[in-house]
């Protein structure tokens, strides 16, 4: 009886091999492998990488270092800038708030304050221009999650450092963090309660995200990854204050893993999925005048939700994804959701978009993502 039980335990054992999008397997230790070869050829001094399937995680992994000096090695549960991926988090608790009926993505901006926006302390100066502008009537939420509101990424970018419209709301895309900080200050008014309250009540306590946070907590000291620049120089610690719905979550691939389960089994899922922008350019950012049409944008169907990347066809289904860029975190994660599967990458150096091609291609099997687009083609 013991050997029947022993069998029946070792046949039930979760198997030791990745599923890649096309169907073949690669063993764990080769994906080891070849996650440590392709990090230390690009000089990514820390990542931590994840293969979810079947809606499950099925290999989670850190290497190199969280800190130099002394050497403290990366782990899974060492908590790491995930930079605008926060975008597409908070994009999709807005969603789920607009489900409910507690929002509404579709009315302007402008109607849903309790009032003018250059009347509040952080807009004040700021967006006076912007509101001058008859064409702020019309930008909505859903406009703002979608970055297709019209705005510039931040208005400390612009050259008089104010918030301006560059064309017609709804009418192209341009990527903006300043529209996710926007709808983050409405949001706050319609629940009351700041960012770092709203996300910590709605979605990191239920789903045991221990080690995420909008902002830094004293309980992430003991295990928190530091910042380094493409030299494998010092840049910061990883302590983000305030809360910015366009980049200030720090997380783990942990938990971060757990999140998206639950996101590929929740309710949102058919909203995420619906195209909001057709995109056709070459490039993401930054957009040059005239730029001609993408190759890569035609063929996988490349598109903007409200809050995520979409491909919409491609040999492996549809999928969902977004990118982060901050000093010394480079980070990314791609869904297909026919098969409910993911890669997820978050890496605390520069060097580390360097390294996302030949490890979502040669791990994953990902040869759908618009890298020219992305910006994440490099000479090898």
């Amino acid at each position: 009886m013991r050997f029947a039980i022993l069998a029946l335990c070792c046949a039930c054992a979760p198997a030791q091999e990745i599923r890649r999008l096309d169907g073949s397997t690669l063993s764990f230790a080769e994906a080891d492998e070849i996650a440590r070869e392709v990090l230390r050829a690009n000089a990514v001094t820390g990542a931590q990488l994840a293969v979810i399937d079947d809606g499950k995680t099925v290999w989670s992994r850190a290497f190199g270092l969280r800190r130099l000096t002394p050497n403290l090695p990366m782990e899974t549960s060492t908590n790491i800038w995930a930079a605008s991926i926060t975008k597409s988090v908070f994009a999709t608790y807005v969603l789920g708030l607009a489900a409910r009926g507690e929002f509404n993505l579709d009315v302007p901006v402008a109607k849903q304050l309790i009032g003018p926006l250059q009347s509040f302390g952080p807009y004040i100066g700021k967006a006076n221009s912007l509101v001058r502008d008859p064409r702020w009537l019309r930008v909505t939420p859903r406009m703002l999650m979608s970055h297709t509101s019209g705005l510039a990424n931040f208005a400390a970018m612009e050259p008089d450092k104010r918030m301006h419209l560059h064309f017609a709301p709804g009418s192209s895309y341009r990527y903006s963090g300043e529209g996710l900080n926007l709808l983050q200050f409405l949001v706050e008014q319609k629940m009351g309660q700041p960012l770092e309250v709203l996300l910590q009540e709605a979605v990191f306590g239920p789903l045991g995200m221990t080690r995420t946070g909008m902002i830094y907590r004293e309980e992430f000291a003991e295990n928190v990854a530091d910042r380094f620049g493409s030299d494998g120089q010092f840049l910061a610690q990883t302590k983000r204050f305030p809360a910015r719905g366009a980049g200030s979550m720090a997380t783990t691939i942990e938990d971060l893993c757990r999140y998206t389960e639950a996101l590929l089994a929740g309710p949102v899922l058919p909203e995420i999925m619906k195209p909001v922008m057709r995109l056709r350019s070459l490039h993401q950012f930054p957009l040059q005048p005239n730029e001609p049409e993408g190759e890569e944008a035609k063929r996988v169907g490349l598109a903007y939700g409200a809050g995520w990347g979409l491909l919409t066809k491609t040999p492996f289904g549809p999928a969902f994804f977004k990118e982060g860029h901050g000093d010394g975190a480079q980070t990314y994660m791609i869904c297909f959701t026919d098969r409910k599967t993911c890669m997820i990458l978050l890496t605390n150096s520069d060097n580390g978009e360097r390294a996302f091609q030949p490890l979502m291609e040669r791990i994953f099997g990902n040869t759908v993502t618009p890298w020219e687009w992305e910006g994440y083609l490099f000479a090898r």
